[in-house]
């Protein structure tokens, strides 16, 4: 009876402690201060606005503004960057962003990131996120899982799964005869892209498909040209990538599919100008033709 009494007794006391324990956490999530259409801006030298952001509610936690249609803007000397996202937490003690939920950076060059969910490292000038991200700029669109960059999308590193789509340019009237094809580029990852010396660098399992040709290799790099419509733009000082490929260096167990025809090397170098393949380190190129298979044995 003794030990019935004892027992009750002791959840009765484990019971009202974690009902009250689970009460103070609760209540301990509580906003220190609530704000409608909170707003923070910085700025540089001479007292222009360098950034700012704003929410159109705000819940003070703390170190932590936790926003609700969150709206970030970097103003720099060639283009201006916009951030947005339906929910955002900001770190007052480091100036960080975590920004969740249709989350969108777009340039006023035309550049556009989407994805679920991003990092925002204000003073370091870096964004990054682990989600599956969407980039499009001029033709070219990327797709990775994961990536870092610079907020103005310059200069961006994909991490795996990575796909790059080019789509034919517009001006057409160029001599570069390869502005008339899709190309479409996929790696095991990172990418490089580095929109200013308009390059970029695919590493492990690249692979190249094009109407007339499919290309392996370990490593490649890819080089861009501008098309007339990019020239203009950069003319009025807006950096914009340029639109078509002018060279593909590939480097690590080549291999060249065109037709029926196989070729391995070490090392390809392609231009689109002249749709030439040149191959160095051992190369190694093997010829089918129909009359071949019509007289091979059917092997019944």
């Amino acid at each position: 009876m003794v030990f019935k009494i004892f027992t009750g007794i002791f959840f009765l006391l484990f019971f009202t402690v974690f009902i009250f324990g689970i009460q103070d956490l609760v209540f301990s999530q509580e906003p220190d201060q609530q704000i409608q259409d909170f707003s923070l801006s910085g700025y540089g030298e001479k007292g222009k606005k360098s950034w700012d952001i704003s929410g159109k509610t705000a819940d003070i936690l703390g170190e932590v503004v936790k926003l609700r249609d969150v709206v970030g803007n970097l103003y720099g000397k060639e283009e201006d960057v916009r951030l947005t996202a339906e929910r955002g937490d900001l770190n007052k003690a480091d100036g960080r962003v975590h920004l969740e939920q249709n989350v969108v950076i777009a340039t006023s060059t035309g550049a556009r990131l989407l994805t679920d969910s991003l990092d925002w490292d204000r003073k370091n000038q870096l964004i990054s996120t682990d989600n599956p991200v969407d980039i499009q700029r001029d033709n070219l669109q990327a797709q990775a899982s994961g990536a870092h960059a610079e907020p103005n999308l310059k200069r961006i590193a994909l991490e795996k799964d990575v796909r790059l789509d080019i789509s034919p340019a517009s001006d057409k009237k160029s001599a570069d005869s390869s502005g008339g094809e899709k190309i479409i580029i996929t790696c095991d990852g990172p990418l490089e892209i580095d929109y200013e010396k308009n390059v970029a660098v695919f590493r492990n399992n690249v692979k190249v498909e094009k109407q007339d040709i499919t290309i392996f290799s370990d490593t490649m790099d890819v080089f861009f040209s501008m098309g007339q419509a990019a020239t203009e733009k950069k003319e009025k000082k807006s950096l914009v990538a340029a639109n078509r490929i002018e060279r593909i260096v590939s480097k690590g167990h080549v291999k060249i599919v065109r037709g029926l025809n196989v070729s391995y090397s070490e090392e390809a170098i392609y231009t689109a100008l002249d749709k030439k393949i040149t191959l160095s380190g051992k190369p190694k190129l093997v010829i089918y033709s129909e009359e071949d298979f019509k007289d091979a044995p059917s092997g019944n």
